[in-house]
C-alpha cells in the first residue's frame, strides 16, 4: 500500500485533484467528510459532543448545529481542544478502517486539511500539496459542479 497525504489551501483545487486521483483508482480518505460522518445524527460522536457542549449544539432535527458549536469553540482554544479531543480520534479510527479495507496494493490518498500545520506529513510515504495563485482561487469560471 502506498499512503499519500493530500493537502492545500481553500480554493486551490484539492477536491479536483482528489477526483482525478480517484478516477485513476486511488482510494480517497477525506478527513473533512469523515469528520461530518462521525458526528452525524444518532452517532456516538454526536452524543459525546452533546454531552460536552450541551443540547444547544443540536438542531431541531437532532443533527449537529454547526454554527452553534462554532460560536462556542472558535473563540475559545480550550473548548476547541475539547471538541478536537472528541472528533480527532473518531476520524483517525474511521480513516484507519477505510485504509485497511483498501487492500495491500492500493494507493490510499488521505485528503487532510492542515496536514503540514499539524505535523502529520511523516505518516505518509508522499505528500502532495495543491496550490494555486490567489487570482486562480477566485476565478469562478474554473469551478466544476458535479
Amino acid at each position: 500500500m502506498l499512503k499519500v497525504g493530500l493537502t492545500g489551501g481553500i480554493g486551490a483545487g484539492k477536491s479536483e485533484v482528489s477526483r482525478l486521483l480517484a478516477s485513476y483508482g486511488a482510494v480517497i480518505v477525506d478527513a473533512d467528510k469523515i469528520a461530518r460522518e462521525v458526528v452525524a445524527a444518532g452517532t456516538p460522536g454526536l452524543a459525546a459532543v452533546t454531552a460536552e457542549f450541551g443540547p444547544e449544539v443540536l438542531a431541531p432535527d437532532g443533527s449537529l448545529d454547526r454554527p452553534a458549536l462554532g460560536a462556542i469553540v472558535f473563540g475559545d482554544p480550550e473548548r476547541r481542544a475539547a471538541l478536537n479531543a472528541i472528533v480527532h480520534p473518531l476520524v483517525g479510527a474511521r480513516s484507519a478502517e477505510l485504509e485497511a479495507a483498501a487492500g495491500p496494493d492500493a494507493i490510499v490518498v488521505h485528503d487532510v486539511p492542515l496536514l503540514a500545520e499539524n505535523g502529520l506529513a511523516p505518516l505518509y510515504e508522499a505528500v502532495v500539496v495543491v496550490d494555486a495563485a490567489p487570482r486562480t482561487q477566485l476565478d469562478l469560471s474554473l469551478i466544476h459542479i458535479s
